[in-house]
């Protein structure tokens, strides 16, 4: 019925000049119990989401992958030149190694007994010179810059530790060759661990100069321990725990510590 009505409706409208309206067929609505029709693409399910890394991979995974790719380096390979020789390439050279001996001022100063005030002890008993005390020597024996340590290769980067070899270079000189190593905790602590792996590669090659040659010999150390040190049993504030550590005997435990009796101690 109405779709003849629209017929109709368009032939007096074409009568009177205005335009052809084509009949379209009048759509019924929908009876109860039947569905009503749905757009194709409206009813296309949506690709469910894709789980990211972080949801699907536990983060212990994340920081492990994260180690991992650390491991294979800082990617801080020496440079090397190509200049026709006219620089030393000390990543591989040993130019002036033991060609003649240093001056007799900085040997005196290189081989100077340690004093003992500079002596430090950490607290399983190990003693040891504190690196920018052999910094401080070799500047008075060679001059601010007359000194240098030269990487030998890229730093090696494992789970737990850094290391890289240094060489030691004064006045244009090889002196000696020596691996550095620190330990890190967590990845953002290795670019501090790297500045301690230098330092250590540093007080290794001092002993082919003499510098606190004292702190590797045993009867001195034995004799420094038994004068200057003394062991005690120390209580953290926080935890409770306790555990027994070496001092100097003009030092003081530190907080979170603090002084106890030993376990079984007369009161």
């Amino acid at each position: 019925m109405s779709q003849c009505w629209r017929m109709n409706s368009t032939t007096t409208a074409s009568s009177q000049g205005r335009p052809n309206i084509k009949p379209t067929a009048s759509r019924s609505a929908p009876t109860a119990g039947t569905p009503a029709p749905t757009s194709t693409s409206a009813t296309a399910t949506a690709p469910a989401p894709a789980a990211s890394a972080s949801s699907s991979t536990p983060p212990s995974s994340i920081d492990n992958a994260k180690t991992a790719d650390l491991a294979d380096g800082l990617n801080d390979s020496p440079f090397t030149f190509d200049d026709g020789g006219n620089q030393v390439d000390w990543a591989r050279s040993f130019h002036g190694l033991s060609a003649q001996p240093f001056d007799k001022e900085a040997a005196s100063i290189l081989t100077a007994p340690i004093t003992i005030d500079d002596i430090e002890i950490k607290p399983d008993g190990i003693v040891y010179l504190p690196e920018i005390k052999y910094r401080r020597i070799l500047n008075r024996a060679f001059g601010p810059g007359g000194w240098g340590l030269a990487p030998r290769g890229e730093t090696i980067v494992t789970d737990k530790s850094v290391t890289r070899e240094y060489a030691l270079v004064a006045h244009g000189r090889l002196v000696s060759v020596a691996r550095g190593e620190q330990d890190y905790f967590n990845p953002e602590g290795i670019p501090t661990a790297v500045e301690g792996c230098k330092s250590n590669a540093m007080t290794r090659c001092c002993k082919d100069l003499g510098v606190a040659s004292e702190l590797w010999d045993p009867r001195f150390i034995r004799q420094f321990t038994s004068k200057h040190t003394k062991e005690l049993f120390v209580e953290h504030a926080i935890t409770k725990r306790r555990k027994k550590v070496y001092l100097r005997k003009d030092d003081q435990p530190r907080y979170p510590y603090k002084e106890v009796k030993a376990y079984g101690a007369a009161t």
